[in-house]
């Protein structure tokens, strides 16, 4: 059990906040509310007194819960009509992203808007994140068996529209995984990290020689990637944040030449999305400051 008065390493703290956000965010959906919300519940750990803190075995379960609770309770307030507020991705944030990708991101957000509060609340905490039973229950004010129920129908709701979420944790194991079989030109072991009907899209945008249509299938997808990215020395392929997510970054020099989003369902990559166009790639270009 920590102490109220005792430190805690920098790491620790960051990844706390960090998992907070990744909560708040999932669900409701708007990085600027999940600031908002994660603020409160730090608000709310230091209004309790240092003999109440103290008590609290587990600070990040603690806070989990209660970034839970408000989120489940903006989510249930309604609207003028009567609806219940399902808050929609930030409009800012959608305008980062690039492409297709974009259009990925939006079925993900339009499947877990259609969930109720309770049944988004639930799976989130359940299936994304890996909360404990009693956490969720304590968030979602069900018992442990009727959370389990509410994360299930979620989860069939999901599945019927197309929806995959991958906890940020595996989905940063898979595309790192492919970043390796990609570096090891291994087309046997991509295409194992591949769903069978997984499909690829390339983003030209008309300013090169990319591929103009989609390509089916994990073999073909592949063998696609690994033409792409052919060993050269000066190609470099990271991993790297894109949206959120980890995703790759594909760099000709020092210059980045393509910038990889992966759609993850389990172990495995659905759809890949590959902008190569110069116009989309040039914020990723420019220098910084530091650089200057």
């Amino acid at each position: 059990m920590e102490h109220a008065g005792e430190a805690v390493p920098i790491a620790e703290l960051l990844d706390e906040r960090r998992h907070l956000l990744e909560v708040a965010h999932w669900m409701l959906g708007s990085r600027v509310s999940a600031e908002a919300v994660v603020d409160e519940a730090y608000c709310r750990w230091y209004g309790l007194t240092d003999g109440r803190r103290e008590r609290v075995a587990s600070p990040r379960a603690w806070l989990t819960q209660v970034v839970g609770g408000i989120c489940l309770a903006r989510l249930s307030l309604p609207d003028r009509d009567g609806a219940p507020r399902l808050s929609r991705p930030d409009t800012e944030a959608r305008e980062t992203e690039t492409g297709v990708e974009g259009e990925a991101s939006a079925v993900l957000w339009r499947a877990l808007e259609s969930l109720a509060p309770e049944e988004r609340a639930a799976f989130v905490l359940n299936d994304v994140f890996g909360v404990s039973p009693g956490t969720v229950s304590g968030v979602v004010g069900q018992s442990e068996p009727r959370c389990a129920e509410l994360a299930d129908r979620a989860r069939r709701s999901l599945r019927a529209q197309g929806a995959h979420p991958t906890s940020p944790r595996r989905h940063a194991e898979v595309v790192s995984a492919v970043r390796q079989a990609c570096a090891d030109a291994d087309s046997g072991r991509l295409a194992s990290l591949l769903a069978p009907d997984a499909t690829a899209y390339f983003d030209g945008g008309g300013k090169l020689r990319a591929l103009s249509r989609p390509v089916d299938g994990a073999e073909r997808v592949a063998r696609s990637l690994l033409t792409l990215l052919s060993r050269h020395p000066r190609t470099t392929l990271d991993t790297h944040s894109v949206n959120g997510r980890t995703g790759l970054v594909a760099r000709y020099d020092d210059q980045v030449a393509a910038v990889m989003t992966l759609d993850v369902a389990g172990s495995h990559v659905v759809q890949v999305w590959v902008v190569l166009n110069p116009d989309k790639l040039r914020e990723w270009n420019r220098p910084r400051p530091s650089d200057a």
